[in-house]
């Protein structure tokens, strides 16, 4: 073990650090706060569909990775300001691993002693014979509600379960045995410190631990697909949710503020919330691809880009993108672009199907684009001039990548080895998005002044069958005239 630095706390102390107490002492000695309680109500839900699945993988990650300590946190609340936190989303690999949600708790699979054993380390509640009950603001069951019990948690996940507390102690001496170990960096900071006081500061170890999980996610069962498609329904229902507000929302001076609400609105009562910063565009600001900040109004003859999705309590999410227009109705050079950007995108889903390479429907949807351009105008050369590696002149216009992975997490296995996921080949089970689109800056000189300020994407969700693929938004209108009659139905 690396010697520890001045001021640094023993490994054995990084799990009894105490948190924020709130005291505000009453009358008496304590004693009648603590006494005349019922007992707590459950907390976990044993029939949670999930569990079924989660001893399975444990199982493939540890023939994943043999012969090592595995750590994977849930991770920790996050601060926003002061002692305001951000509503806890736990670890997406620790989710899937387990089922369990709880901030803070540990999961160690072990494969060093030959047969892969794992445990479930979680922060026990309060009780309620001790000040922390109602003392600790942080902690205590009478300030944050119940939370489940060691015994309660092992009976419903299925999983060994001991207390945080023993975390240290066990790690340490498991760690004298490890041929490696490895932990999921930067979810929980303490636990990323004791393995560094153990093992160094080399972080690539580390990153092999979660490209191993993301490879193994990247195939999605059919409960996975079942919970992507609640997920794409829930988005759907929101955005009919913004049109039906769409009125409203044109009258505010920040109406890209107002959809985005009203969507995030549907997005909480049909799960966790939105499954990412909602992105509500009109006008230029379409043309930022990462445009979050929607406090832009609607303007008639303009266009609003909206990139939306609900995130399930199972983290399974959606990705779905319409660009509208303010009016309801399309221009005639509006109409050509959003027929371009569909075409590109139908090419890119003629394309899916088990056994050709993730690239291939991505280079599908460029070289559509790029014929789109030409039509335009914007390229002067032929197709294959333009699509050429050294050329690639579309991306001008179309920076991102036409689509990506879906699943728990929105741009989801990201750490997945290159061979398995960029460079790799599609398989069924795959869940990904197709979301070709034209950016035209408001300062792009080479590109005429009617176009300059026009975003347009659209964007779906979809599941690789070995012989095409399921569309899961094939709810959601795509066409312009699909796209003209649902916003007269609806946007009153």
């Amino acid at each position: 073990m690396t010697p520890l630095e001045e001021g640094v706390p023993a490994a054995s102390a990084l799990w009894t650090m105490p948190r924020a107490v709130n005291r505000s002492p009453l009358p008496g000695d304590g004693a009648f706060m603590t006494a005349g309680w019922d007992d707590p109500e459950p907390v976990t839900d044993p029939d949670d569909p999930v569990i079924a699945y989660t001893a399975e993988r444990r199982s493939r990650l540890a023939q994943a990775l043999p012969a090592e300590l595995l750590i994977i946190p849930a991770g920790l609340p996050r601060v926003r300001s002061n002692d305001s936190e951000h509503r806890f989303r736990p670890g997406t690999d620790h989710v899937w691993l387990t089922g369990n949600d709880v901030a803070e708790s540990v999961l160690v699979v072990d494969t060093t002693g030959g047969e892969a054993g794992s445990i479930l380390y979680l922060r026990a509640p309060s009780g309620r014979d001790g000040d922390e009950f109602w003392q600790n603001d942080a902690l205590g069951d009478l300030w944050v509600g119940p939370r489940p019990t060691l015994a309660e948690t092992q009976a419903a996940l299925g999983i060994e379960t001991r207390s945080l507390t023993d975390f240290a102690r066990d790690f340490e001496r498991a760690a004298r045995r490890a041929r490696r170990i490895r932990v999921l960096p930067t979810l929980d900071e303490g636990v990323d410190e004791l393995v560094r006081q153990t093992c160094g500061t080399a972080f690539g170890p580390h990153l092999a631990l979660k490209a191993a999980l993301d490879e193994l996610r990247l195939i999605k069962n059919d409960w996975e697909i079942g919970q992507l498609q609640l997920a794409v329904d829930g988005t759907a229902r929101g955005f009919d949710d913004c049109l039906e507000a769409w009125q409203d929302a044109r009258a505010e001076p920040r109406g890209e503020r107002y959809l985005e609400g009203t969507f995030a609105r549907r997005a909480l009562v049909e799960g966790e919330g939105p499954a990412y910063g909602s992105i509500v565009g009109a006008g230029s600001h379409a043309t930022t691809l990462h445009y979050t900040r929607n406090a832009g109004p609607l303007v008639d003859g303009e266009l609003v880009l909206m990139d939306l999705g609900v995130e399930l309590p199972s983290l399974y999410a959606a990705d779905i993108t319409r660009t509208l227009p303010v009016s309801g109705t399309f221009t005639p050079l509006q109409r050509d672009v959003y027929s371009i950007v569909l075409r590109a995108q139908q090419a890119g889903i003629d394309a899916l199907r088990a056994g050709v390479r993730f690239q291939d429907y991505q280079d599908a949807c460029g070289r559509s684009l790029t014929e789109g351009l030409i039509e335009l105008g914007l390229i002067r050369c032929s197709v294959d001039e333009a699509m050429a590696p050294s050329a690639s002149y579309h991306r001008r216009w179309s920076i991102s990548r036409a689509g990506h992975m879906l699943g728990m997490d929105v741009h989801d296995c990201n750490h997945a080895p290159h061979e398995s996921y960029l460079g790799g080949v599609l398989a069924a089970g795959h869940a990904l998005t197709v979301e070709p689109g034209l950016y035209f800056q408001p300062g792009d000189l080479t590109v005429p002044a009617e176009l300059r300020g026009m975003g347009i994407r659209i964007e779906d969700d979809l599941v690789v069958t070995e012989t095409s693929s399921i569309l899961l938004s094939a709810g959601l209108p795509r066409t312009p005239s699909a796209v003209e009659e649902w916003m007269g139905a609806l946007a009153r």
